[in-house]
């Protein structure tokens, strides 16, 4: 499964990298929904440049997305190599962030040994960049997409470079009071 927060665009960030959008337009109902999506999953992946950022982050984060982000085990692809988190100090929080599997092989490879594994969903996080590599591989079964009432112009979309089109099948819709609205699709 994955999971992203879309500008009405369809952009899933800003041209630099921006996200701020994403908290200035949700409301409790839907943070509240999110969180129920990201405690879902046996396994959260993603590329190495979202681990990265989101490592150091996570494990003295407070909040409702703060648990399941560093109780959830974490598997993160790379094509360019990784040599772990430098300096990550012993908390259960950042040891889950420590102990995440490392793919640096085949994409592709890799996620379908993951998806042999026993346990509950897979799901995807993190960057455009890796959304659009999980995509183009059809390696993605459902999508959960929050729309965020903004357009932002411009930005990193998740569905360009296809080589041909992606049918899916919209599965529930949920509409929140600040304006966001969940869309559930499966391929």
């Amino acid at each position: 499964m994955m999971k992203m927060s879309v500008s009405l665009d369809g952009f899933v960030c800003g041209a630099n990298g921006e996200n701020d959008w994403i908290f200035k337009t949700g409301d409790e109902e839907s943070k509240a929904y999110s969180v129920g999506l990201v405690r879902t999953p046996g396994l959260i992946i993603m590329g190495r440049k979202s681990f990265e950022e989101m490592a150091p982050y996570w494990p003295t984060a407070t909040g409702p997305f703060a648990a399941p982000m560093n109780e959830i085990p974490k598997a993160v692809f790379t094509q360019k190599g990784f040599k772990g988190l430098p300096g990550a100090s012993s908390s259960p929080a950042a040891a889950s962030w420590a102990g995440a599997r490392v793919f640096d092989g085949d994409l592709a490879v890799g996620i379908r040994q993951l998806k042999q594994e026993p346990g509950k969903p897979i799901a995807a996080i993190g960057g455009a960049g890796f959304m659009r590599n999980l995509i183009a591989a059809g390696l993605i079964d459902e999508y959960h997409l929050i729309i965020h009432p903004v357009a932002l112009g411009s930005g990193m979309p998740i569905f360009t470079g296809l080589s041909i089109p992606l049918y899916l099948k919209l599965v529930d819709v949920k509409a929140f009071p600040g304006g966001v609205v969940a869309h559930t699709y499966r391929v």
